[in-house]
């Protein structure tokens, strides 16, 4: 796996898409896509944005090619993976907050648990469009930024990111708080301008 990802490596962005996109279906290369695309940022800032776009492209192909996956057949694997303890809490966390859930695990540069998410996604039969536009507007958010720090910091873009991640952790509590108080609002207004059957 090492040399795959050294391959890819060597391909620049073209390399950065395809493992977004195996990252994205499922595939287990943690870290490897921010890494990379922060390394491709780094050594050549004047095609940081174009590496993000890659990186998005690929990561958003990747969540759809999983998502289809999971309409086929995911409530099998949710029953699977969701016998544990910590599966449950997170089954329960989808079903409560909804894509919530996705966009918060797709942004977040700290590891979070989206393949989860993901499969919940598709096997509790959300809409496609939502879930793509969901993917999509976090991703972008993501790699973006991802792209901006290793054009600015170079090497060091890494070593920042760890020495803050109490203050993202921080930064996407807030975020998750307030994006689940627009849909609560939503809801309410919804209710109240839905005639009573």
């Amino acid at each position: 796996m090492k040399n795959f990802v050294a391959t890819l490596v060597a391909w620049g962005p073209p390399g950065l898409l395809l493992l977004a996109a195996l990252d994205s279906a499922g595939v287990p290369i943690p870290a490897a896509v921010d890494a990379l695309l922060m390394l491709l940022a780094a050594n050549s800032p004047s095609t940081a944005y174009l590496a993000a776009a890659f990186a998005t492209v690929g990561s958003v192909a990747g969540s759809m090619f999983l998502f289809y996956l999971a309409r086929k057949g995911g409530e099998k694997y949710l029953e699977k993976h969701t016998v544990g303890e910590r599966g449950r809490k997170l089954r329960v966390w989808f079903q409560h907050y909804g894509l919530l859930t996705v966009f918060i695990s797709a942004i977040s540069p700290i590891p979070m648990p989206m393949k989860l998410f993901v499969v919940s996604a598709g096997a509790l039969g959300v809409p496609p469009q939502a879930y793509f536009l969901t993917v999509l507007a976090a991703r972008i958010a993501r790699y973006f930024t991802l792209a901006y720090l290793g054009s600015q910091l170079g090497d060091g873009a890494g070593a920042y990111l760890k020495s803050h991640a109490w203050n993202i952790g921080g930064i996407l509590a807030i975020l998750f708080a307030v994006l689940f108080g627009c849909v609560k609002i939503m809801d309410y207004r919804r209710a109240r301008l839905t005639p009573a059957q």
